[in-house]
């Protein structure tokens, strides 16, 4: 099983030098991956100040030029954010940068306050999603495209330069809605899910392997050719734990490699390690987790 780590949103406020030296340390600790969250603003519904994240394409510009090996990519990047030919673009700029590293993680947004605050469009969010991820996929795909659609209209729009990839840059959809699931299965190359679906509860992943595989037969794909993916909460004794966190696994390296094991046992592919805090000495401990689990 492949193990990436999601680096800092909003748990504190990070500065690109701190990131830098994150991003670094996973991949000289053997970490396969490494995500940013795709938002621009929080607030709590109680008050509060609002909090926000580092915008998510050029970290990973910046990432992919810091970095060789590891993969990077949006854990995921909001389609209806971006005109839909310019977020292909900035994907396939960012890939380039890269050398071919990117895994393009796709949804369709779900926080009404970034949307409302930035003056995007948050009505009929799938249906936006839709016209867009078929444009997005259909340019990385090296198409010449014309669409006059319901939210988007493009003339004989086309990405140049051209992709080196022998194949487009993979998509990963993040959702186990069913209509979303209808949309993206017979296109995407991998799946994911927040641990917020499965109660960060190991035990509960193959009931959603269940629900994916019932969407993959509905729209005819064989789901042995889809990656797939879950998002784990790890604890590595956080003083201030994440809002709307739940389980999170905690306890010795031992027992988080186990439970990490149970994961990889019942067939995810993938995972993306959530750490709180998220910090350097977090990244060196769950590098050492992953020893054990790969031991």
């Amino acid at each position: 099983m492949k193990v990436g780590v999601q680096l800092p949103e909003v748990e504190r406020v990070v500065r690109w030098q701190e990131v830098r030296r994150m991003a670094v340390l996973a991949e000289d600790a053997g970490f396969d991956s490494l995500w940013v969250g795709d938002h621009y603003l929080y607030r709590d519904r109680s008050g509060g100040s609002p909090r926000g994240p580092w915008e998510a394409w050029t970290q990973l510009a910046a990432i992919g030029a810091a970095t060789t090996r590891i993969v990077i990519g949006p854990l995921v990047a909001s389609l209806p954010f971006h005109n839909p030919a310019v977020l292909a673009k900035m994907a396939s700029t960012v890939d380039e940068i890269s050398g071919g590293r990117l895994t393009l993680g796709i949804g369709s947004g779900w926080n009404a306050t970034e949307f409302l605050a930035m003056g995007l469009p948050f009505d009929r969010r799938v249906a936006r999603f839709e016209e867009s991820f078929h444009i997005v996929r259909r340019l990385l795909a090296g198409e010449t495209i014309t669409v006059h659609g319901g939210f988007y209209d493009l003339d004989e729009c086309v990405l140049h330069p051209a992709s080196r990839r022998e194949t487009p840059v993979p998509l990963m959809i993040g959702s186990m809605g069913p209509r979303m699931l209808d949309i993206t299965l017979p296109h995407v190359a991998a799946w994911n899910v927040w641990f917020s679906e499965f109660e960060n509860r190991p035990e509960l992943v193959p009931a959603l392997l269940t629900r994916l595989s019932d969407a993959c037969a509905r729209v005819g794909r064989d789901m042995s050719t889809l990656e797939k993916s879950v998002a784990v909460l790890l604890d590595f004794g956080s003083d201030a734990p994440r809002r709307a966190s739940a389980n999170p696994i905690s306890g010795s390296v031992a027992e988080m490699a186990a439970a990490l094991g149970v994961i990889a046992d019942v067939g995810i592919d993938h995972v993306q390690l959530v750490l709180d805090p998220i910090t350097e000495d977090s990244i060196a401990k769950a590098a050492e987790v992953v020893a054990q689990l790969r031991s």
